[in-house]
């Protein structure tokens, strides 16, 4: 019996300079490793992707007085969000597990390392927080201006993109209304962050109020998580986010 990539077509081959000018040049080392890690996460895992909207119009208003109050210590969002991964992770401890290569043993994670994929001009990496449940946001907060700045600047080692247990993939500088982040192996699952949008929605009388709504879009291993749980897992996030209290 063949494998899947044995069925594969073959990868065509095509002289492009045909069709006009080109310029051929080599991958990057860390861009190749990089796509070889993502095919290999995409084939082997049966990745399901559910999206819900955080409404957060409180949380941006308590930030922003936030750091109207503490010009030295301003707040962004994704700080905020991994603490908020790590409650959900406690409460949902399904999703802070890995499966073993054989799909025989699932080991239940009693440490919340979470990770960030950082855009660097080499390719995408991927530095890990370690013991986040036990660090404040401000200390996260500054954890990743440290680490993302070594990552685009002298490049990060593989212990400091080993040990996660969750990854958060981050377009709301960018833009988006949501995407279907890649499961970064052997992790279970990623979220997926896009901008936040204003748009009316109806209040309990039905008159529309405008509302800052914030896409989230989870990708998970289905062998390991069913789509309730996913659904449960990103309303807690949603629902964490509209009740912090910025401190």
């Amino acid at each position: 019996m063949s494998t899947a990539a044995e069925a594969m077509l073959p990868w065509p081959v095509d002289d492009f300079s045909k069709y006009g000018p080109v310029e051929a040049r080599p991958v990057g080392k860390i861009q190749g490793f990089v796509g070889r890690a993502m095919h290999r996460n995409w084939v082997s895992i049966p990745h399901v992707a559910h999206h819900d909207d955080a409404d957060v119009t409180g949380f941006e208003r308590r930030r922003k007085a936030w750091n109207a109050a503490h010009s030295d210590d301003k707040r962004t969002l994704l700080p905020v969000l991994m603490k908020a991964s790590v409650a959900a992770l406690q409460a949902h401890p399904k999703f802070n597990c890995s499966l073993s290569a054989d799909g025989a043993t699932l080991f239940m994670k009693n440490y919340f390392n979470v990770g960030v994929a950082v855009d660097v001009p080499s390719g995408l990496l991927v530095p890990v927080i370690r013991n986040c449940d036990q660090k404040d946001v401000g200390q996260i907060a500054r954890e990743v201006v440290q680490i993302s700045e070594k990552a685009r600047t002298k490049g990060l080692s593989i212990a400091e993109m080993a040990g996660g247990c969750f990854t958060l993939s981050s377009l709301g500088h960018i833009g988006g209304t949501g995407f279907t982040p890649i499961i970064n192996a052997p992790e279970v699952a990623i979220l997926g962050i896009c901008r936040t949008q204003d748009r009316f929605v109806p209040d309990a009388g039905g008159n529309p109020v405008l509302k800052q709504l914030l896409p989230l879009s989870l990708s998970y291993d289905h062998r390991v998580i069913n789509g309730a749980d996913a659904a449960r897992f990103v309303r807690f996030i949603a629902d964490w986010l509209g009740t912090y209290q910025f401190a």
